[in-house]
């Protein structure tokens, strides 16, 4: 009797509920290494055209590559994705643009024709083409790398409550989403997308919210409780508004994220003002009360979204 070694134990899948619930109860140990990729990403989006939307733009677009490959079974590894600087497109309009991602029409027009100044978006004939040496963010080598990271500290939590039966390497982590890059970085791209656009409508603009999400890291970062070091989602965000933790000043927050000084001190007096966040006589930026109870309900659906995310990974790493 021949036995097929390729048949996957589906036994051993794992559940996207399963990994929410870990999201939520370990929220102290993961939250703050989470969201700090997210605004390492953020900076290196900003990093790349200084302005989010047009960076946007360029990865909705390669979203839409993928998922052509996608629906035809088509992987490549991350060398084959890379193995060239330009990656044809399908056919896209301005309208599209701006319903999809939540732009003005005008503004979309503006920032696609900018992007087609600097060659980021070549027109060949009937081909569409994206020139990836034209813009700085091509290779998403550090990403990847916090990708692995994280998801790795995720599966030393998950085997904790048994969930999987044992931590996965950030090493090994990383290999598997390298050698299904294309799939994996869809999926990627439907993790982060969606965040995007979530908190651009509660801030109404990128900019706001890159801010909003520095100052958001730096209580994170600074967050320990000795007594109850795992402690669940809501749990922590009520502690580190409670916690006198330090806050960030504006010049900081500059050099972090690249938007410049003046910018970044007009949009906290915004934040300041809407009651997101609270400054003190030195002039430090920190979290408000009424923070906790206004971003519950997003930071919830966005979680559900990276459960998701983690669950294909993890099952391309053990079945």
């Amino acid at each position: 009797m021949l036995i097929n070694n390729n048949i996957p134990d589906i036994s051993k899948q794992i559940y996207q509920k399963d990994l929410l619930d870990i999201l939520e109860k370990k929220y102290s140990i993961l939250g703050p290494i989470w969201v700090t990729s997210q605004m390492e990403w953020m900076n290196g989006i900003y990093a790349s055209f200084k302005n989010h939307d047009k960076f946007l733009i360029i990865i909705y677009l390669l979203k839409k590559t993928l998922d052509i490959y996608s629906r035809n079974f088509i992987k490549l590894t991350y060398d084959e994705f890379y193995k060239k600087d330009s990656v044809e497109i399908g056919h896209f309009n301005v309208t599209e643009i701006s319903k999809e991602l939540n732009i003005p029409k005008e503004s979309a027009r503006r920032k696609i024709n900018e992007l087609q100044d600097i060659g980021a978006i070549l027109r060949s004939g009937k081909r569409i083409i994206i020139d990836r040496s034209s813009f700085q963010y091509v290779k998403p080598i550090n990403a990847l790398k916090r990708i692995s990271r994280f998801l790795s500290l995720l599966s030393k939590e998950s085997a904790e409550e048994e969930i999987l039966l044992h931590e996965l390497s950030s090493e090994h982590l990383g290999t598997i989403i390298k050698n299904n890059f294309s799939f994996i970085w869809k999926n990627y791209y439907e993790l982060q997308i969606p965040m995007m656009l979530t908190y651009k409508k509660i801030f109404k603009d990128l900019e706001t919210f890159h801010i909003f999400g520095t100052c958001v890291v730096n209580q994170h970062l600074q967050y320990h409780n000795l007594d109850d070091p795992k402690i669940n989602r809501e749990d922590f965000i009520e502690s580190i508004v409670s916690q006198k933790i330090q806050g960030i000043n504006a010049m900081s927050i500059s050099d972090i994220t690249g938007i410049p000084r003046a910018t970044v001190i007009r949009k906290l007096q915004n934040l300041v003002l809407r009651k997101n966040l609270t400054i003190d006589n030195k002039k430090h930026y920190r979290l408000s009360g009424s923070f906790t109870n206004k971003f519950k309900t997003p930071q919830k659906v966005l979680l559900n979204h990276l459960a998701n995310f983690s669950t294909k990974v993890f099952n391309f790493s053990i079945l």
